[in-house]
């Protein structure tokens, strides 16, 4: 069977997999974005105890496997009465990962805001909130973004991991087709495709216009 008519054959399940795997990438790409912001806020702190918890949180999430990770909270967490759904596990396990190394992205955008920008907000009266929230995330952001876009490759990569807990993405639906038919050439072949289109044609679009928005918007371009 060659390349078009194994396509032909198994689109149907390829496409509901890129489905799957689309709808995954965008929930744990929220999820990690939410947590890469608040520890990489609560990192700053001046609060030993907050900053200690977001040290914590995030070097035994860089420093442990995503699969491991994975594991845990789909099948250790029952164990404590504490059961998720392979579908929520496998978002909410690649998104609290993702956030670990997204935090010391947000945590060094904000240091690199030139020291002016602080204290000319501190010196027309802001609010530490309204300092970070309307002069110094914005400015930061621009800074971020350019790294964020390797790091949201990284996770449409990793989201082929909840495959392993029989989540239906791409992945699982690829390795089901080669099991049946041992067409590996042909499974892997087209999957791999999938993914590079997903990320050059998605994800990798997406960031380069944000990072050029965010640069007009703050006078850069």
């Amino acid at each position: 069977m060659n390349i078009i008519e194994f396509v032909i054959q198994y689109w149907p399940r390829l496409l509901a997999g890129t489905g799957m795997t689309v709808a995954q990438f965008f929930l744990a790409a929220i999820l990690g974005i939410a947590i890469a912001l608040m520890m990489g806020l609560m990192k700053l702190s001046s609060n030993r105890l907050v900053r200690s918890s977001a040290v914590t949180y995030i070097e035994i999430f860089r420093g442990t496997s995503l699969l491991v990770q994975l594991y845990w909270i789909f099948f250790v967490l029952p164990l404590f009465g504490v059961s998720i759904d392979k579908f929520t596990a496998g978002y909410v396990a690649v998104g609290m990962n993702i956030g670990a190394y997204g935090a010391e992205l947000v945590r060094g955008g904000i240091l690199s805001v030139p020291k002016g920008q602080w204290e000319a907000a501190l010196a027309i009266n802001m609010s530490p909130a309204q300092r970070m929230r309307r002069i110094i995330l914005p400015q930061a952001l621009v800074n971020m973004l350019p790294p964020w876009g390797n790091l949201m490759i990284e996770l449409l990569k990793g989201t082929a991991l909840v495959s392993l807990i029989s989540v239906a993405d791409l992945m699982f639906e690829t390795k089901q087709i080669n099991s049946s038919t041992f067409l590996s050439a042909q499974a892997f072949g087209v999957a791999l495709v999938i993914y590079y289109i997903l990320a050059r044609f998605m994800v990798t679009p997406f960031m380069r216009w944000l990072e050029a928005y965010m640069a007009r918007k703050m006078g850069r371009a």
